[in-house]
């Protein structure tokens, strides 16, 4: 039997919140049931919004909230000799291509119903599907826009009908996926214009190098699986062949309004309900409780909700509640969660 390793990555670009801490209890609770591995890796891989303070705030939140790993913190920003070498490999193959499209004009793309070769707008966060705009510019308009202050991001050009542009797979949670390339944005960027690398690059080679094998994570980036999975395979040469991955994308947590969680909702961040009180074990309790493994008010820490699941069926029960979980409808999380936790309480 092959051996489990999951992963924890946040991005420290401000405070962890409820719906990080839903996303990282479930990684880290799939490796440990299966006696795997878990790699912290810091994804700051852009330094405009990156800060070391926020890096240091995360690894004291996820060790109060009772996660551990064994291998990391690994940061992304030190990794830029990998990310270099895997983007001359798929230069060297003709894989890549400069592209000067402004935000301006990525944007006009976006906001229109159907590119100009009649693609529809893509899946989940994935936007209006490029139309390969700079794909089949010749050397002379390549030149001329250069001449103009243009500096080019860098595209990998996908496969985009046939066969080969359409990716299948298992989600855990989700379930059979099937998707086009086109449905996920077309060509993607590995680069972006300023230099910084994306973040399909940067993850797809970091699961790879670090040897990976099951990713948990929301289901606002399901569309992002098929493109990783063809960087798997175009890459897979660099770490020694492709290792199977299996995925889970969890359902969101969503504020009282729909909205789902994210930094700005400062109440939810794991760093204020401590100062109003919360203990870690209530915390873990809740979102417990909203994954239906826990009794409402429950006090549960991380071990104890461990040997829950693994006494349950392990991964294949933790699977069947976060499908269920999903389908009773959106997840929130609302003020009475929030006081029912003690927070607040003077």
């Amino acid at each position: 039997m092959r051996a489990v390793r999951g992963r924890l990555a946040p991005s420290p670009t401000g405070p962890l919140h409820l719906g990080n801490a839903w996303a990282f209890l479930w990684a880290w609770i799939a490796a440990r049931v299966e006696d795997g591995g878990v790699t912290l890796r810091m994804e700051d891989i852009d330094p405009a919004r990156s800060r070391r303070e926020w890096e240091e705030a995360a690894l004291f939140d996820l060790r109060w909230l009772g996660l551990d790993w064994d291998a990391g913190p690994v940061r992304q920003s030190g990794r830029n000799a990998l990310y270099e070498a895997a983007c001359e490999r798929l230069d060297g193959e003709g894989m890549l291509y400069p592209c000067y499209c402004t935000r301006r004009e990525l944007r006009e793309l976006a906001g229109a119903p159907h590119g100009p070769e009649g693609i529809p707008g893509g899946v989940g966060d994935a936007g209006a599907a490029y139309p390969g705009t700079c794909r089949r510019l010749t050397p002379e308009e390549r030149a001329a826009r250069e001449a103009e202050g243009r500096r080019p991001a860098w595209r990998l050009a996908c496969p985009i009908s046939g066969p080969e542009g359409e990716t299948a797979f298992e989600d855990m949670i989700a379930g059979p996926q099937r998707m086009t390339l086109a449905d996920c944005g077309g060509d993607f960027a590995l680069r972006r214009s300023d230099g910084v690398w994306a973040y399909q690059l940067a993850v797809a080679v970091d699961d790879m190098d670090m040897g990976v094998t099951q990713i948990v994570r929301g289901e606002d980036i399901l569309c992002s699986t098929p493109r990783q999975m063809l960087l798997y395979d175009l890459l897979s040469g660099m770490f020694g062949g492709r290792r199977p991955v299996v995925f889970a994308h969890l359902p969101l947590l969503h504020d009282e309004k729909g909205e789902r969680l994210a930094k700005r909702h400062g109440s939810m961040g794991i760093a204020a309900l401590r100062a109003a009180g919360v203990s870690s074990g209530r915390l873990i309790g809740m979102l417990a409780a909203k994954a239906g493994l826990a009794a409402e008010g429950e006090s549960l820490p991380p071990p104890a909700l461990l040997e829950r699941v693994r006494r349950a069926g392990g991964t294949r029960a933790l699977w069947a509640a976060l499908r269920a979980a999903g389908r009773r409808g959106p997840l929130s999380i609302s003020p009475e969660d929030i006081s029912g936790l003690g927070a607040f309480r003077r």
